[in-house]
């Protein structure tokens, strides 16, 4: 299972997801991440964070959706709406679910103020993942409707 992880810039949230998802899911299970308007570079912010948390991002570039290396089963959007961003919409026949996150790298205030919006959107992210690996995804892969449902809820999920 491939689940792409998607947002305008891939520097930050969707590059966290991915990260954070390769490093909890078990063997068969991977993640990518792009961007419709891709940077070009990584946030520092974030590499540093993932990398505080033990998870390596070797491999890992701001990459756009269309050079994806593989086709994913399901895709995730990370913008955040509410925020007035524009979320890209990936049309491939895939399934589809919104997991909102506001964006810590557009935080302005002091550095600590900054890193505590990473750890929040980090511990966001980590709350969603491993929701994500709890749903029983053989049973789920066969009723579309219900996994598309158990996506969308886990997208509203807090820590």
């Amino acid at each position: 299972m491939n689940i792409l992880f998607l947002c305008t810039g891939n520097s930050c949230r969707s590059v966290l997801s991915e990260g954070t998802f390769n490093h909890l899911a078990p063997e068969g299970m991977k993640a990518i991440s792009a961007g419709s308007q891709p940077t070009g570079w990584l946030h520092p912010r974030a590499v540093a964070l993932l990398h505080r948390k033990g998870i390596s991002t070797a491999g890992y570039y701001s990459k756009s959706w269309d050079a994806l290396p593989v086709t994913p089963d399901i895709v995730v959007t990370v913008c955040s709406s509410a925020a007035g961003e524009t979320c890209p919409a990936y049309l491939g026949p895939v399934l589809r679910t919104h997991w909102g996150l506001e964006d810590p790298s557009h935080v302005a205030r002091t550095d600590e103020e900054i890193e505590a919006a990473f750890e929040r959107t980090y511990a966001i992210i980590l709350a969603r993942m491993r929701a994500f690996l709890a749903l029983p995804l053989a049973e789920l892969k066969a009723d579309k409707a219900r996994f598309k449902a158990e996506l969308d809820r886990i997208g509203t999920l807090l820590p």
